[in-house]
């Protein structure tokens, strides 16, 4: 069996009296995608700055790449944290190209190879542009090139998705995506469950500084029985009321498309519930909708918020970008 990429042995981490992150164990394999989840202020960057090791736990232990200390294995690994700087009276082409030598990148080609991976995000032309003369999207753009230019086998993104439009989203999903395809293992932390589960093939949820969930996102969803119908009527707007009346309906959401999201009971029966569902009305469309790693959070959580407060912490509003 392969040395995972990163391994943590009950760490836990407090500022004075605050318990930042709880005695957490977690393995990740190497070459794969995980997701470090959960909302803000849960843990994440406390944990992925102990992985890098910028703080240190007081309590357990950390292996990164087979060695004690990231440090040790600085020239494998790309990060791109939470604080977003770029050099910037630097020019663009100077700081990518300055970055990459400093972590040990082949110099050989190095222009061509840097050159080409801007026009890929949308950068055509910016190589002799001062990095504060861009955009901040722009400048993330130029950061995220920076994080992977020495090629690292290991790559810690931290919110990277954070004040991103819909396209830049997308595409950095994709080089997200493709850096997967050549084995390299990345982990990433968001509070934007939807981009994690588009990316994911395992994911590690902590809430105030707890895991709460740590496994594969098919393991996961495994785990969890459909508890979600979705209904939509035709040409008629669907009696809420009604639908309350229904055996095993535990709560109902409205959705902007005119579709009612029908989370039913614990041990509710779905097929039972759907057919008493189209009794209620003329239906276009009653479906079972598997569960998402957001249904799964909020399900598990402990008490303190209400399930519409987490919803929003965990929605792509609350962040300010898009899935």
């Amino acid at each position: 069996m392969s040395t995972p990429a990163i391994e943590l042995k009950g760490v836990t981490k407090r500022f004075r009296e605050k318990l930042a992150v709880d005695n957490l164990d977690l393995v990740v394999p190497q070459g794969s995608v995980c997701g470090f989840l959960g909302p803000n202020g849960a843990g994440k960057t406390t944990t992925i700055r102990m992985v890098m090791s910028i703080l240190f736990p007081n309590e357990g232990e950390i292996s990164v790449l087979g060695k004690k200390s990231a440090v040790e294995s600085k020239d494998r690994i790309g990060y791109l944290p939470e604080e977003r700087g770029v050099y910037r009276k630097m020019k663009v082409g100077e700081f990518l190209m300055f970055m990459s030598k400093l972590k040990g990148a082949d110099p050989a080609g190095l222009k061509g190879r840097i050159e080409k991976e801007l026009e890929r995000i949308g950068l055509t032309g910016v190589w002799k542009k001062r990095n504060e003369e861009l955009s901040k999207g722009m400048q993330q753009k130029v950061q995220f090139l920076a994080t992977i230019m020495h090629q690292p086998e290991l790559i810690i993104l931290d919110e990277p998705f954070s004040g991103l439009d819909p396209v830049n989203v997308r595409l950095v999903r994709e080089l997200i995506n493709e850096l997967h395809r050549e084995g390299r293992t990345i982990i990433f932390s968001t509070h934007v469950l939807h981009s994690a589960e588009q990316i994911c093939d395992r994911v590690f949820l902590i809430n105030n500084g707890e895991k709460v969930l740590d496994g594969s996102v098919e393991e996961i969803r495994a785990q969890f029985d459909p508890r979600t119908i979705v209904v939509e009527a035709v040409n008629t707007t669907i009696d809420n009321d009604q639908l309350r009346t229904v055996p095993g309906v535990h709560s109902l959401r409205q959705n902007t498309d005119n579709t009612v999201e029908v989370t039913l009971a614990s041990g509710a029966d779905p097929q039972a519930a759907m057919s008493a569902i189209a009794q209620t009305g003329t239906m276009r469309r009653i479906e079972i909708r598997r569960a998402t790693l957001e249904d799964v959070f909020v399900h598990l959580v402990e008490p303190g918020d209400s399930e519409d407060v987490l919803r929003r912490k965990l929605s792509d509003t609350a962040s300010g970008g898009v899935a």
